[in-house]
């Protein structure tokens, strides 16, 4: 069996594929190797939403190629969205690359693996599970930590004019109610506390088993219902141990009144959401094909937030869309500073071959986009500043997802996804635990506390640390977004 290495490009898709590829490769007898230098088989998983990115993938399989030429038995596999996005197209580019394989084709990478070995030639497999979809796990990777992802649909539906998503995931699939339980209760059983579940627009969901009741508010009337506010519920219902559950990333249309309704009653429900918008402007919402106004967003937004008392909002915004004008960018940052966003993930528009958006052209120069990135940034940073401040004095409850940077403390983050990071208890045994904190200070995107006395008296005392069995990701292009856009 092979030693290998896997560099994950991208969003958090990726992230959790890149998980199941452990998963796989492990089970096949690999062994993963944290120095790509050292490894035999480099697995390279991209994301092609930006451009960005299929150039670092470009740079990437480039110096692996030099390597090649006196390590011939090296293998080079391309996975993920620019593979199911180039396919046989990767292969005439880039002489070095062994196998191209999409995210629909991970459970064959073994397979494929052994026929190189053999002397096969290099390979294409991006074929879509659009007839029996397939969701694999990664419970033995994820269960090694308190927080972990599980995907309950794949694909997107909604074609926006600049996103490649349809065409290198597919059309909609979603995954039965029944398995996403399963998955999740043997993940809270080997020691998870926050589950995120995962989908290009995962509030679209509708279970393919039929097996959920509707959920309380739910119009079936509403084109813009789905069934998720039954699966959250669901999820509520069947799984109690789980602490926390978030989501990502979310349709706007699909924030229904019954996903508004679960998220006043359910508890476990954290206290911030992430919800694309992309722009203020309706006249660029339209270009872009979004499926709802300006209007429209607020609202669903305020109802939230009166439902939710003190829920936080994030949000994804393009800069620079084929057309954008001034005046419809000062209507994007007065958007983002009306519904005082906590955090946005914010991107220059680039043209993504295939998609409606080409037909607009790229008539926004880069220095314009540029300043534009940079001006919404200022926004969101002051915005982000201000939240951070008002936090100091406040006592969140936070889940700590481990130690931080300096050994002396530890990470987590509250239910309003404030990153905290805690001093002062180096002494005690803290990962997975949710503890109540006292913010003592903020920093620029963190606050940093203190346990409060009684958190302190009801911690363990730190037991000396194990060797760590969790398969650790190496991830580039740590700005791309928690999921891809929708």
């Amino acid at each position: 069996m092979a030693r290998y290495s896997l560099l994950t490009f991208g969003c958090q898709m990726n992230v959790h594929d890149s998980e199941r590829m452990h998963e796989v490769l492990r089970g096949a007898g690999h062994v993963e190797v944290a120095d790509a230098d050292a490894a035999e088989v480099v697995v390279l998983n991209t994301c092609s939403v930006r451009e960005k990115a299929e150039q670092k993938l470009l740079s990437e399989v480039g110096r692996l190629a030099k390597r090649k030429r006196s390590e011939p038995a090296l293998v080079v596999v391309v996975a993920g969205c620019v593979a199911q996005q180039e396919g046989e197209r990767l292969l005439s580019r880039e002489r070095a690359i062994d196998i191209v394989i999409g995210p629909d084709n991970i459970a064959e990478l073994p397979r494929l693996l052994e026929d190189v070995a053999l002397g096969g030639p290099p390979t294409v497999r991006t074929v879509f599970d659009v007839d029996s979809p397939r969701f694999l796990t990664a419970t033995s990777v994820a269960g090694a930590a308190p927080t972990a992802f599980v995907t309950i649909m794949k694909g997107c539906d909604e074609r926006c004019s600049f996103c490649i998503v349809p065409t290198t995931r597919g059309p909609e699939r979603y995954r039965p109610s029944g398995e996403v339980v399963a998955e999740i209760a043997a993940l809270v059983a080997s020691g998870v506390r926050e589950v995120t579940l995962l989908g290009q627009t995962v509030n679209s969901y509708a279970d393919p088993s039929r097996a959920l009741p509707p959920a309380p508010g739910a119009d079936p009337s509403d084109p813009d219902e789905s069934e998720f506010a039954a699966l959250l519920r669901h999820v509520a219902a069947e799984v109690p141990a789980l602490a926390r559950l978030r989501y990502t990333s979310p349709h706007p249309r699909h924030l229904t009144p019954s996903l508004i309704r679960a998220h006043a009653e359910l508890a476990l429900l954290a206290r911030h959401l992430h919800l694309p918008v992309q722009s203020g402007s309706d006249r660029q919402l339209k270009r872009m094909i979004r499926r709802y106004t300006r209007a429209e967003y607020v609202d669903r937004v305020r109802a939230l937030e009166a439902a939710v008392p003190g829920l936080t909002m994030s949000t994804d915004v393009i800069v620079g869309f084929p057309g954008e004008t001034e005046e419809d960018f000062e209507e994007t940052l007065s958007m983002v500073r009306e519904l005082d966003f906590k955090g946005l993930f914010a991107f220059k528009y680039s043209p993504r071959p295939g998609t409606p958006a080409l037909k607009l052209g790229d008539d926004v120069s880069e220095d314009v986009k540029s300043d534009r990135l940079a001006r919404l940034f200022e926004v969101s940073e002051a915005l982000l500043g201000a939240h951070l401040e008002s936090l100091v004095g406040t006592t969140p409850r936070v889940l700590v997802e481990g130690p931080g940077r300096d050994p002396k403390t530890y990470s987590g983050r509250s239910d309003r996804n404030a990153i905290v990071h805690l001093d002062g208890a180096d002494d005690l045994e803290l990962t997975g635990s949710i503890v109540d904190v006292v913010v003592t200070r903020a920093y620029k995107h963190s606050v940093a506390g203190e346990l409060t006395p009684a958190a302190r008296a009801a911690a363990a005392p730190r037991r000396p640390a194990p060797k760590p069995d969790r398969r650790r990701l190496t991830v580039v292009a740590a700005e791309e977004p928690e999921a891809c856009p929708s």
